[in-house]
C-alpha cells in the first residue's frame, strides 16, 4: 500500500512507498519500463450505509522509479497535495521511494456504471473542489441533519418515500447522492440531487445545500 499518491499534469501516477516494499524492490531491479503493474482503488463511503463500496477503479501501466532529475518536482507535488508527503524529508528507516506509473489503461466501475477511461482524460481532469471535504461533510450531515436529508425524499416526485431511512452517500461539486432504504424489506435505491450550477468552493457548497434543503421544505 502506498503512503500517498497523486497524478502529474501528464497523467502519470506518483506513488510514495516504503523502500522495503515489494513494489520498490521490483521497480529497482526492472529493466527500463518493462515492469507492468495495476493499481486497484476502492472507494468506500465514509458513512454507515448498506452496500458501502461506491466504486472501484483499475489503473494499469508501467512502473519505474522516479529519476533523480524529476524527484524534487514530484516530491513537491506530492507534499503539496498530501501532508504525508512530508515523509520525504525524514531520514532513517524505512526509506521512502517515489515510483511512477505510466498509465496505459483505466477501468472504472462506480455508481454511474462501468466503463473505460482514456488516460488523456485522467491527465486533463481537475480535482473536484469538494473532494477534500467530502468525508467530514457527509459524516456531519449523517449525524446532525438526518431529518433534513430524509426530507429530500419530497423532491422525488411520484416515488413514495414515506417511512424510508435516508443516508447521504456521496457529495461533489455537481450535487448530493442519497441512499434511501426501506426498513421493512431492506431494499434501497439511490437518488441524485443536482445543484443548479457546479460549486467552486465550500462557501458555494453551503449555499447550494441550503437551497436544496429549502426546496425540499417547500414540497412538504
Amino acid at each position: 500500500m502506498p503512503a500517498a499518491a497523486t497524478v502529474t499534469p501528464d497523467g502519470d501516477v506518483i506513488l510514495l512507498v516504503s523502500g522495503e516494499s515489494t513494489a520498490a524492490r521490483a521497480a529497482a531491479h526492472a529493466q527500463d519500463d518493462d515492469l507492468t503493474a495495476v493499481i486497484e482503488i476502492t472507494d468506500v463511503a465514509p458513512v454507515s450505509v448498506p452496500h458501502r463500496i461506491r466504486g472501484r477503479a483499475w489503473l494499469a501501466g508501467w512502473l519505474t522509479p522516479v529519476g533523480e532529475e524529476d524527484r524534487p518536482a514530484c516530491a513537491a507535488l506530492l507534499a503539496e497535495r498530501h501532508p504525508v508527503g512530508e515523509l520525504l524529508r525524514l531520514h532513517g528507516r524505512p526509506r521512502w521511494v517515489l515510483l511512477r506509473l505510466e498509465v496505459g489503461d483505466i477501468s472504472v466501475d462506480d455508481l454511474w456504471g462501468a466503463e473505460r477511461v482514456d488516460p488523456d482524460d485522467l491527465a486533463a481532469a481537475e480535482p473536484d473542489p469538494v473532494s477534500a471535504h467530502e468525508t467530514e461533510l457527509l459524516q456531519h450531515l449523517a449525524a446532525a441533519h438526518r431529518d433534513r436529508i430524509r426530507d429530500l425524499g419530497s423532491l422525488l416526485g411520484s416515488r413514495e418515500s414515506t417511512g424510508l431511512t435516508a443516508v447521504p452517500l456521496a457529495l461533489d461539486r455537481l450535487g448530493l447522492r442519497v441512499r434511501f432504504t426501506c426498513p421493512d424489506s431492506a431494499s434501497s435505491f439511490d437518488a441524485r440531487f443536482d445543484f443548479p450550477t457546479p460549486v467552486g468552493d465550500v462557501r458555494g457548497l453551503h449555499r447550494a445545500m441550503q437551497n436544496l434543503f429549502a426546496a425540499a421544505g417547500n414540497q412538504r
